[in-house]
């Protein structure tokens, strides 16, 4: 049984994946290289980190290593047949016999080329834009960080003047074959080679750059053009921009995810823009012109004699632009008829004279303000 935590050593949970796993052992095989690191406990803590990922870096031993605490499983069974003929011993099922020794049912299963070239690691980046930036999009800078390819050794992790050669253990396959006596016979399996890693090279001496790993931690910059039209939650893709790939495999992507600050004035659906608007009693009944505020400019409104509270307006093309196509969206601007709070005696006298040509008999006996506010209602039963 093993003594030791290895994902305490590696410094990730017990779901973590296996990108997870690869990530911190490249970062701490390179913090604790003895080539690089001078510590006292450099090296033991090199082989801790080394020993840990050979388990937890291999899916079969990290299932032994988390169902027995070993990464060869279960040491040995107990008992015999059970009367049912469904188990071995006590615990152990044919499900457990069949995934112990065939890996699951892999025997028999094609085994990838493990020095073929694959692409990194996708990563996201979360960007907040202005109201404004993301209507007519711009040019930024960002910067985060990634694992980069190695430029000492150019990804092969071998130390300059040197190369990876094909392991001796495997012959270059990655895995190896082990035949081992069970229950029921002889069986054989395929696993992980324990020098190569799976990797099906050997490194001879390893960089001092990446101690090995063909990776470096690198701080990334690109700039940016963000799309006019760009809205909250939508992302865009950058090809080429995530980390290094394995064995002179492309890198992958990086995926800017867009968060949009909200506008005090404004607000927004899709192309659509929406806006409030006061107007005055007088010119919602006489009409008039109203500056209408939007994107793109200040405009004037045509405001119909007798407009009502809540009528909505379309002001052609003043939206956001639309994202995949040509063009803007509209803004839909809803008018609100304001009541005034204080009155002159010229605004009083003439609204009086108003409410007596309108029939009102009960007017200004009530709460300030109490005058206008039944004249518009009024006007709007209109």
């Amino acid at each position: 049984m093993a003594d030791k935590d290895y994902y305490d050593i590696l410094g990730v949970s017990r779901d973590a994946s296996e990108d997870d796993i690869k990530h911190a052992y490249r970062r701490l095989s390179k913090k604790y290289h003895p080539d690089i690191n001078k510590a006292p406990d450099a090296e033991q803590k090199f082989k801790d980190i080394t020993e840990a990922y050979e388990v937890l870096g291999d899916q079969q031993k990290r299932a032994n290593y988390d169902q027995y605490g070993s990464a060869e499983g279960p040491q040995g069974f107990g008992g015999g047949f059970s009367s049912g003929g469904s188990d071995f011993g006590s615990g152990f099922g044919f499900d457990d016999i069949f995934s112990q020794f065939f890996g699951g049912g892999g025997g028999g299963q094609r085994q990838a080329d493990p020095t073929a070239p694959r692409q990194g690691r996708d990563l996201q980046y979360q960007m907040t834009l202005e109201f404004e930036d993301a209507i007519f999009g711009k040019k930024t800078r960002i910067k985060y960080n990634r694992e980069a390819q190695c430029q000492t050794c150019g990804g092969n992790g071998a130390k300059p003047g040197t190369s990876p050669v094909t392991c001796s253990h495997c012959g270059g396959r990655g895995f190896v074959t082990v035949e081992a006596n069970t229950p029921l016979g002889r069986m054989q399996t395929r696993q992980t080679c324990p020098v190569c890693n799976g990797t099906g090279k050997e490194i001879k001496e390893k960089c001092p750059t990446c101690a090995g790993s063909g990776h470096v931690d690198e701080k990334h910059e690109i700039e940016v053009k963000v799309p006019a039209g760009i809205d909250d939650g939508q992302q865009m893709r950058l090809q080429g921009q995530g980390e290094a790939g394995e064995n002179g495999g492309p890198y992958g992507d990086l995926y800017i995810i867009f968060k949009v600050r909200p506008s005090k004035i404004y607000q927004r659906d899709g192309s659509t823009i929406y806006v409030n608007q006061d107007i005055t009693f007088a010119k919602a009944a006489l009409g008039g012109k109203v500056n209408v505020k939007t994107v793109h400019g200040d405009v004037d409104l045509t405001i119909p004699a007798g407009t009502q509270t809540g009528t909505v307006f379309r002001l052609k093309g003043k939206g956001a632009p639309h994202l995949r196509g040509k063009g803007n969206g509209d803004e839909r601007v809803t008018v609100n008829v304001a009541t005034p709070k204080n009155l002159n005696k010229e605004q009083k006298v003439a609204l009086e004279a108003f409410a007596a040509a309108s029939g009102e008999s009960d007017l200004g006996s009530g709460k300030s303000g109490n005058l206008f506010d039944k004249l518009k209602d009024a006007f709007d039963k209109k």
